[in-house]
């Protein structure tokens, strides 16, 4: 049987044997013959068969100013080799970190991929994280180097530098240094280090590397306590592409044919950027166009328009956000176009349930072409989306409601579940493998099993394959409550598979609320079925975690500050629509938190009368609720970097309010 890794049992970074599954010697994979028996290879050996194969294409593009710049696979080898020629210059040891700090771009992927080249590890950092969470990171990867975007960010590190033991540079690759420093460095600065230093440094380090060897660190984003750094290897990130690509190899095109494009806006700390955004297009030849820093506050939709992606990848709440755009804009039509778009939703949601239920597109009916023609097109050139035949989305649950919404026009939004520990996607939906509220198959060359089924055949979701990741860093002990003896990753979800191998995905472990009466209660389904009944709600979350009965966090949908990423007062336009038809003045998310508009109250009451009629147990039924005076956000800290929501973050925070339910 193969072994996952001997995690490290002691801090210490002198004893390589500590940090790989085998040291130097031989490899040892999880090969079957004939499924997944690839030959395992190295970061450096697909990024040199995409210079051979797509030296000449655009690799990474994006603006300056405005000014459009580009990379050739060519000019981002060999960037990539001068920036590790700088980290060694610089005193990077072998098993320390690399730390990138700042929004996506050019010089993030350049620096991550050096890192790998030099043979330290190549370790994101969330940009939202406060400095002292930035500090625990840093410390536990034992960084050598950390690369910061801006002086903001710049001021997070110098806070606690004078306690990083391992730090030797840091260097700032965007705007002008505001005081030099010493062993800070801009890029400019950075890149000059290794301009002329000779190769075989560079060429010993990357020849002496093995494939089983950690060279790059996820970490968690500590929604439940400290961070665990996922520890990935050379293996783990050139297989797991290779059986990305596999997967979907009947719509992502070689660049030899027609180029892939994809936009990097979600952060790169998170594994599922990274694969779509620089270890995917390696190996077809895309290319990578990065976004404007507030991509999630509004020029997203100017970027789309722009690139035109082929393939494009959104969280659960962008794809909402996208949602609620076209309904704003829907709702200020002429009554003869909502008239038409109704009617063209009517027939895409009629006509994609049938190929999803018949397996055949060949059928479709005349007025499918039609809506087609008048609607479908437009609402895909106008979201940037009319060349994307490969919509996804990944990292938390998307409701049936919104992919049903875009299914009706004619934009399948495919699933993709996965995790930090096995890279990202362990099964994916396509064209062919579509179902509503499933997350689709498994990808080639790894299983899946569902540990201690119920009657229901619901049970943990357990992972197999070369994908499974080495170990937590300096954490044995998690690690061995994540993979079992016989190498099967533990997902913490709870999910169950059908006849013809697809997974659904029913709740997660740690988020099942368990009543003081005893009854497991999984939280997503309600409160999705909350939002449904009441499309002004933003966020709802359930709690009742030990409790005699179920109460409800309510947020309304509202505008966001473009600059500092945080909720305002005013209400969307689509909201203040919706507001309008109740016969409620509301312009603000204060006057309906403040309890002065009963007209949106009596419907959000009827919303939750409407969801606890149809609970399966008096237990799951929301006996009280309250509207909050504003929404969820990331810079709020109650959504993690991915828009998830950290439950645990939000019944800390909003605790006087919780208790306030049961007094």
């Amino acid at each position: 049987m193969w072994s996952t890794a001997s995690v490290p049992s002691s801090s210490t970074v002198d004893e390589p044997r500590l940090w790989t599954s085998k040291g130097n010697e031989e490899v040892t994979l999880r090969i079957e013959s004939g499924v997944n028996d690839d030959p395992p290879i190295m970061i450096h050996q697909i990024l040199i068969s995409a210079v051979e194969r797509f030296g000449n294409f655009t690799a990474l593009s994006w603006k300056d100013g405005e000014q459009q710049k580009v990379l050739n696979y060519t000019e981002y080898y060999l960037a990539c080799r001068t920036a590790a020629k700088s980290f060694l210059k610089l005193g990077l040891q072998r098993y320390h970190g690399v730390c990138i700090l700042g929004f996506n771009s050019p010089e993030w992927v350049i620096s991550h991929v050096a890192a790998i080249l030099a043979g330290g590890f190549a370790v994101g950092i969330y940009t939202t994280n406060s400095p002292e969470a930035c500090q625990y990171v840093v410390d536990n990867c034992k960084a050598n180097v950390i690369v910061v975007e801006n002086h903001e960010q710049l001021q997070k590190i110098l806070q606690f530098q004078d306690q990083l033991l391992c730090l030797k540079a840091i260097i700032q690759y965007k705007g002008t240094l505001k005081e030099k420093r010493p062993n800070l460095y801009t890029w400019a600065e950075f890149m000059e280090l290794g301009r002329d230093e000779p190769d075989a440094p560079l060429d010993d380090t990357i020849a002496s590397q093995k494939p089983n060897q950690c060279c790059t660190l996820i970490y968690t984003s500590g929604t439940t306590g400290q961070p665990k750094g996922v520890m990935l290897s050379h293996d783990n990130l050139t297989w797991a592409s290779f059986a990305h690509c596999r997967h979907v190899q009947a719509c992502l095109t070689d660049a030899t044919e027609a180029q892939e494009r994809v936009i990097s806006y979600l952060p790169l700390s998170h594994i599922a950027a990274q694969m779509v955004d620089i270890w995917l297009p390696m190996r077809v030849g895309g290319v990578t166009y990065f976004a404007q820093p507030n991509a999630l506050q509004g020029s997203l939709v100017d970027t789309l328009k722009e690139v035109h992606p082929t393939f494009f990848l959104g969280v659960p709440r962008v794809w909402e956000k996208m949602e609620e755009r076209i309904k704003s804009t829907g709702a200020q039509s002429s009554a003869v176009r909502r008239k038409v778009a109704t009617w063209a939703k009517n027939v895409g949601l009629h006509t994609n349930l049938s190929k999803i239920e018949n397996g055949d597109d060949s059928h479709a009916p005349l007025t499918y072409h039609i809506a087609k023609m008048l609607v479908f097109n437009k609402v895909r050139k106008a979201l940037g989306l009319d060349c994307c035949n490969k919509c996804y989305t990944a990292a938390a649950p998307i409701s049936k409601d919104t992919q049903e919404f875009f299914l009706s026009l004619d934009i399948p939004v495919h699933d993709m579940y996965g995790m930090s520990e096995c890279v990202g996607p362990h099964t994916m939906s396509r064209a062919d493998t579509f179902r509503l509220t499933s997350s689709g198959k498994v990808l080639l060359g790894c299983k899946t099993k569902i540990h201690e089924p119920d009657e229901e055949g619901i049970g943990e979701i357990c992972f197999w394959g070369r994908h499974v990741f080495m170990g937590y860093l300096n954490m044995p002990e998690m690690t061995k409550e994540a993979i079992d003896e016989d190498g099967w990753l533990h997902s913490g979800d709870l999910g169950r598979q059908d006849e013809d191998g697809y997974l659904f995905i029913t709740g997660r472990i740690k988020e099942m609320i368990i009543t003081a009466g005893g009854e497991n209660i999984p939280p997503v389904p309600i409160e999705d079925a909350v939002k449904k009944a009441t499309p002004f709600i933003s966020h709802a979350m359930l709690i009742g975690d030990n409790r005699k009965f179920l109460s409800m966090l309510l947020t309304i949908k509202c505008q966001m500050n473009g600059e500092t990423e945080t909720p305002k007062d005013e209400l969307t336009p689509e909201a203040v629509e919706m507001c309008r038809k109740l016969g409620s003045k509301s312009m603000r998310v204060s006057e309906i938190a403040s309890g002065q508009d009963d007209a949106v109250h009596a419907a959000i009451q009827e919303g939750i009368n409407q969801v606890n009629k149809n609970a399966t147990s008096n237990a799951q039924r929301i006996q009280k609720w309250i509207v909050l005076d504003h929404d969820f956000s990331i810079t709020g800290g109650e959504l993690g970097p991915t828009m998830k929501l950290k439950r645990s973050v939000v019944q800390k925070m909003y605790k006087n309010q919780i208790e306030n339910f049961y007094k």
